[in-house]
């Protein structure tokens, strides 16, 4: 017999490892490769800086922190160099721990001298801007001093009346050489951000008694400072006086001016520019060199950089896994507890034979299993198709230990539920479409790191393939593509009532008196089109949607309970079957199992029962003829029956379980009182903690809320799943008045542009509304059909998932 894997978690066993300490590392290691054992913390009283590999832990943080470094330093210089094809499994984690030590020092000491060199750099450009800059202004100030002078000679030697001669010339010209007092100036860039302030500053401080002259940059040159480029301006402060210096002073290093030396000779200033433009080159020249030095030692680096960090995250994890085990008094062998699969036994054991040889260790590995009364993990064997279906159901909890695990339903219930709130086949090829997009470029999506929503769409892609299948076949149930219906499966079963030949769509009065019948045979498959648009249209998809809606519910908590059933079975726990199982299908059956009867005998006999009337008189006058309503002979009597086994099953599924778990609570008491004479102590200690305590009251109120929960539940479940009626008519309305609104009725102009315009915006809608937020929706209810009305009749959800120790998890957090 083929066991289902998915149905119930994978067998465990709780197994201890006696490992020798000089082939613990390899041990640890062959156990990651393979991934089938979940090692137990057996020091978690100790700090992680008090276990025995604390510092091998911290030298792999090291070697991370470095590896990392190098990363960024890579991705700062815009290299993607090659990476190595093939692990070297030879590396010593010694050698490559002294070797990262030497590499950071050496990219550390090359990029220390380029900032420096980049500085120097940056400084020297500034000082030729304003040795250029700064020399137009004096230049352009002697040549019209000069000018000046020849006018004036030329007014003097002429006419004393002259109107440009200075009135103070004489006492100028008198004035002694040591009383006139000399211009000093400071010369240098500001950022032109601070320009207009910076000048304002300089005013107010020297008290207007300063000159400034600023020229503009054309191009933003890199600061010295920051190492940023921006936008600055050359100035020249002339000032007079020692005091006016020191003020100009401050105020260049308070708004970050840096200040150059600019001699005042013409021959100073032509050599200064030739000396710093040769600066220039041959530090350009030591730039290049640099940089090409460190490209070339991060190529190197970028090289063996992805394999290095795999080595160093996997040594990490398994120093961090051996803290974990306890160590032997005699210091000559390590401890390990884990959960491993019993189907795992013989692989665990291979491994352990083989790093026990290739640590030459003279004693093997003793691996053996342990007894224990705690919970096992919870171990699903799953792919990546069924992975995801399993992750929804992780989502609302993990399965209990072997319990029945609804994963293997949700695989098809999901997808369908969905599909029947949003059955259109045209929508569901676009999302088709998106799946094949998907599954076609799976191995590209994963390499690489997608955003959130991204990840979460590709993570679903299977979910999406399977939704996208039963939104096409529950769009040829309901016969609409975008809305429209198609003739697929043959001709419509309904013609014109006033001209019995005329083609039913195009009788104008299908909408006011409807249609009629030919013959006795039914549209071949799904809905026939001829509904579409007729009069009868919404009260007949209304009616049966929400029948179907509620056809679908009950069968899907039937099914529920029947696994509450096998889960009870399986753990051998009689009370569940026959205090809660049986009670539990004789309530739902009586009562909506009886309405899902109904409604099929409704659909197979073309009566015209109102079925409301049924069950609402069902509970308020049982013994009341039923009249038209009544669907078969007996109906009546059958109601009485019924009504009478839900009330019963009230007071069944309340009162027995507690009384019975008291009961059997006081006979174990009994018995233990008249143990065996020859019982040790120990032995009688032992039992006394494994006995649990007893609390009937508890007990009786949890039975209590747990009734109540399933009564009221029976018939707010069943209304719930009527979200799949209203969802459906949503998605059918919206794409009905997307259709007629928006793409016919621009078709209906004979302008090219409205046409165009219409197209678009019908494309818009139904991709953001129908596409995007109707799938979005949908898939909501969904969720919320099986977590809460199907899961909660037989799901416990309390266990924790088997997390092993595996190489093929390690992610960059565990860096």
């Amino acid at each position: 017999m083929v066991q289902m894997e998915l149905f119930r978690s994978q067998e465990m066993n709780l197994v201890q490892l006696i490992i020798p300490s000089e082939s613990a590392h390899d041990t640890v290691t062959y156990l990651a490769q393979l991934g089938l054992l979940q090692f137990k913390d057996l020091n978690p009283d100790k700090s992680p800086f008090q276990r025995t590999y604390a510092n091998q832990v911290k030298r792999c943080g090291e070697m991370a922190r470095k590896l990392r470094y190098f990363k960024d330093q890579t991705a700062k210089a815009g290299l993607t160099p090659a990476a190595r094809p093939a692990m070297d499994g030879d590396v010593d984690l010694d050698e490559l721990e002294v070797k990262l030590s030497e590499l950071e020092s050496e990219l550390i000491e090359i990029l220390a001298n380029t900032e420096k060199l980049k500085r120097t750099h940056s400084e020297l450009t500034e000082l030729h801007l304003v040795l250029k800059k700064a020399g137009a202004f004096f230049s352009s100030a002697r040549d019209n001093a000069t000018e000046a002078q020849r006018r004036e000679l030329e007014g003097l030697s002429g006419s004393n009346e002259d109107i440009d001669r200075p009135l103070l010339l004489e006492q100028e010209m008198q004035t002694e050489p040591s009383k006139q007092v000399r211009l000093g100036y400071v010369s240098g860039v500001v950022p032109k951000s601070k320009a207009l302030p910076f000048e304002r500053i300089l005013f107010r401080a020297t008290r207007g008694n300063m000159f400034l002259k600023q020229a503009p940059i054309e191009e933003p040159v890199i600061d010295p400072a920051s190492g940023e480029k921006v936008e600055k301006i050359v100035f020249v402060v002339f000032f007079a006086g020692e005091r006016a210096r020191l003020k100009v002073t401050k105020i260049c290093e308070a708004f970050g001016a840096n200040r150059y030396p600019f001699p005042e000779e013409g021959s100073r200033q032509s050599a200064l520019q030739l000396q710093v433009a040769s600066r220039l080159d041959e530090l350009q020249q030591t730039l290049d060199a640099g940089t090409h030095h460190r490209d070339n030692v991060l190529t190197t680096i970028g090289y063996n950089l992805e394999q290095w960090t795999l080595l160093v995250r996997r040594e990490k994890a398994v120093y961090h896994t051996l803290n974990m085990l306890s160590i032997d008094v005699t210091r000559k062998c390590l401890v390990a507890e884990g959960w491993c699969p019993v189907s795992a036994k013989d692989q665990i054991q291979d491994a352990l034979q083989r790093a026990a040889f290739d640590a030459n260790s003279q004693v093997p590995t003793i691996f053996q299993f342990l007894h224990t009364k705690e919970a096992p993990p919870t171990y699903f064997k799953t792919n990546k198709f069924t992975g995801a279906f399993q992750e929804i159901v992780d989502a609302y909890g993990v399965a209990r230990y072997q319990e029945a695990n609804p994963g293997v339903f949700t695989i098809v219930t999901f997808p369908f539920l969905f599909a029947v709130m949003f059955g259109d086949w045209g929508h569901g090829i676009i999302l088709l479409l998106a799946s094949f997009f998907l599954l076609w470029n799976e191995k590209k999506f994963m390499s690489q790191k997608l955003g959130d929503i991204m990840d979460m769409a590709f993570g679903g892609r299977y979910v999406i393939l399977l939704m996208s299948i039963f939104s096409i076949y529950t769009g040829f149930i309901y016969n609409e593509f975008f809305s429209v219906p198609f003739r697929i499966f043959g001709e419509s079963a309904y013609t014109c009532r006033d001209h019995p030949d005329t083609h039913w769509d195009q009788c104008e009065s299908a909408t006011s008196v409807g249609l009629i019948k030919l013959g006795d045979q039914p549209y071949p498959f799904g809905l026939d089109p001829a509904w579409h648009g007729s009069r009868s249209e919404l009260p007949f998809t209304n009616s049966l949607k929400m029948k179907m809606s509620i056809l679908l519910g009950v069968t899907q908590m039937n099914v529920g309970i029947m696994l509450s059933y096998f889960n009870a079975k399986f753990y051998s726990n009689s009370l569940n079957i026959w205090y809660e199982f049986v009670p539990q299908i004789l309530f739902l059956g009586s009562l909506f199992g009886y309405l899902s009867i109904l409604i099929i005998v409704k659909w197979c006999t073309g009566s015209q029962a109102d079925l409301y009337h049924v069950m609402i008189y069902m509970f308020l006058s049982p013994l009341d003829d039923l009249g038209d309503n009544q669907l078969f002979w007996g109906q009546g009597y059958l109601q009485v029956a019924l009504l009478i086994i839900a009330f019963v099953a009230v007071p069944w599924m309340l009162l027995p379980k507690p009384l019975i778990l008291k009961k059997q609570h006081e006979q174990k008491l009994a018995g233990r009182s008249y143990g065996v004479l020859g019982e040790s102590d120990a032995e009688s200690v032992d039992g006394d903690d494994e006995h649990e305590e007893f609390e009937f009251g508890e007990v009786f109120v949890h039975q209590m809320i747990h009734t109540i929960e399933f009564v009221l539940g029976a018939v707010s479940n069943t209304a719930s799943y009527l979200r799949l009626w209203a969802l459906s008519l949503a998605h059918a309305e919206l794409s009905a008045v997307f259709y007629e609104r928006v793409l016919m009725l621009s078709f209906g102009y004979d302008n090219i542009l409205i046409r165009f315009i219409g197209i678009v915006v019908f494309a818009i809608a139904t991709l953001g509304v129908l596409l995007v937020m109707e799938t979005l929706s949908a898939f909501l209810h969904a969720l919320r059909l099986h977590w809460v009305e199907f899961q909660n009749k037989f799901y416990m959800g309390d266990g924790y998932k088997f997390h092993p120790f595996a190489f093929a998890t390690l992610s960059e957090e565990d860096d």
